[in-house]
């Protein structure tokens, strides 16, 4: 059937197409059925139907999608009736647990990529992954399926090292101060990092606040290959981008199913060109990882799909029952983060995993007693030189100091309701108050720590302050304090026992 395009200035969540009742009876559609117009790229739109808002002969389209055909406003096309993509079925049948084959896999990706599959048929996948998962090579499929999507960047040298944190865990900003480290060492490290998904702050979040993390494939390739170290958002370059629409699904699900996550991070890796990489795996309460158990057997998984895709994997299993360091939120996790490359000693526990971290890398390179050579490296100021000249590669400023990044005008000091010992810190919880407070879209937002887990509190005494860039927010996060209170303060007397209460 032929019909008249009639572009509309709006977003849609989905490619889709607006006609009137009678032509889709013509058509032989219903609401939420796929049609596909003819023209210079032939597409598939998702049908919605109106008796009143569309008049019969023409069809509704968003200007987004009419650039996408390739067409213009008043352009007449032809219209047919498009059947569902053979990938439905395959997620049909991982929803009923059955193996999926390499080429079912690559045809779910690809049709994830056109979006020929509805966020319905996308959520019904992630939900069959979530219930019932893939095995390791499924997951390796499904990853490379994923990389082959988008660009694949190649060094024009060799090994390219890479660096990941599974995350979960507030104030994780070793990253920059890790790539610091092994770039000054003369290796090579192009690291790629993400955006805050369901956390108060990514590593993009906070490398933002002082360097451009947009960054082209390209410009990528040559700061690394002559700076030697790179911090950039992975979503500025056309890497693995099926993953990147995954997430924005994912989200709202509230789900992370373990083949999704194993490919989302591997994939990237992958189109990255890297040949060696080092996975964080924070582990304890309130993290992605609970128990050790679950760690070894994130860490096994990843290095034995690293074999089956060609790289090599190592693990590192860290502690995560508390958040790292004492900042969390943009400007507090950059200032703490620039502070420990110009020579501060503290937090402690920032410098001994990144330290840590570093050094499993070059041990892999050939470096012994990589963890002391990382310190040595730090310590000496070389990693903050490497660390400037990457800032300034990327547009930072070749002044910048750590004393340049200010938290929010607004501030609350939380405070302890009674004396005792910190019991636990709720990673969570912190979360969901640097949230509320603007983290991580307002740069000032988010929480800095007066104690941690173990120490000893009086009654009145300041936990910790919050940080927002206006009141309304900074009211918002001390109401969460309030309600959730994410520290839990206890005294060394657990319950006494005497001959009354024993009986």
């Amino acid at each position: 059937m032929k019909l008249k395009i009639k572009e509309v200035d709006v977003d849609s969540s989905e490619p889709g197409v607006l006609i009137h009742d009678d032509d889709c009876l013509e058509i032989g559609v219903q609401e939420g059925d796929r049609v596909k117009i003819s023209g210079p790229k032939p597409t598939i739109l998702l049908v919605s139907r109106s008796d009143t808002l569309m008049e019969r002969g023409f069809m509704a389209v968003s200007s987004s999608v009419v650039k996408k055909c390739g067409l213009k406003d008043g352009d007449v096309v032809n219209v047919v009736y498009a059947p569902k993509p053979d990938s439905v079925r395959s997620i049909r049948k991982k929803m009923d647990g059955e193996r999926l084959e390499k080429e079912e896999i690559h045809a779910v990706v690809e049709d994830i990529l056109e979006s020929n599959l509805t966020k319905i048929e996308i959520s019904a996948w992630l939900t069959a992954l979530y219930i019932n998962g893939m095995d390791i090579g499924e997951i390796a499929d499904f990853t490379v399926a994923m990389a082959e999507t988008g660009d694949m960047i190649r060094f024009d040298r060799t090994p390219v090292f890479d660096f990941h944190s599974l995350g979960g865990v507030p104030g994780n900003k070793i990253t920059p101060i890790v790539v610091s480290i092994v770039a000054a060492a003369g290796i090579m490290i192009p690291k790629t990092s993400s955006r805050a998904i369901s956390s108060a702050c990514g590593t993009s979040d906070f490398v933002e606040t002082f360097c451009n993390v947009e960054i082209d494939a390209e410009s990528l390739k040559e700061i690394a290959q002559e700076v030697g170290g790179v911090f950039s958002w992975g979503g500025s370059m056309n890497l693995a981008p099926v993953d990147d629409m995954v997430i924005k699904v994912e989200h709202p699900l509230g789900i992370n199913p373990r083949a999704q996550m194993l490919a989302s991070i591997m994939s990237k890796k992958l189109a990255m060109g890297a040949t060696h990489i080092v996975v964080d795996i924070p582990t304890g309460a309130g993290t992605k990882v609970p128990t050790i158990e679950v760690a070894r057997q994130y860490a096994k998984d990843l290095m034995e799909l690293g074999d089956r895709i060609g790289m090599h994997v190592e693990c590192a299993i860290t502690y995560a029952d508390q958040p790292i360091g004492y900042a969390v939120g943009p400007n507090l996790e950059a200032r703490e983060c620039i502070s420990i490359l110009e020579g501060n000693k503290h937090p402690a526990a920032v410098i001994e995993k990144a330290c840590d971290c570093a050094g499993i890398i070059l041990e892999i390179a050939g470096i012994p007693n990589g963890a002391a050579k990382a310190k040595e490296i730090l310590e000496s100021g070389d990693a903050y030189r490497k660390f400037m000249e990457i800032v300034v590669a990327q547009g930072g400023r070749p002044d910048l100091k750590s004393d340049d990044l200010k938290p929010g005008m607004y501030s609350y000091e939380f405070r302890s309701p009674k004396s005792g010992y910190i019991h636990a810190i709720k990673n969570k919880e912190i979360v969901s108050v640097a949230k509320a407070a603007g983290a991580p879209a307002d740069k000032g937002a988010g929480i800095l720590f007066s104690k941690k887990k173990g120490q000893r509190v009086e009654e009145g005494e300041v936990l910790f302050t919050i940080y927002a860039d206006n009141e309304a927010k900074l009211r918002r996060a001390k109401d969460v304090a309030t309600k959730y209170q994410p520290m839990d303060i206890e005294g060394m007397l657990i319950k006494r026992v005497s001959p009354l209460t024993a009986r």
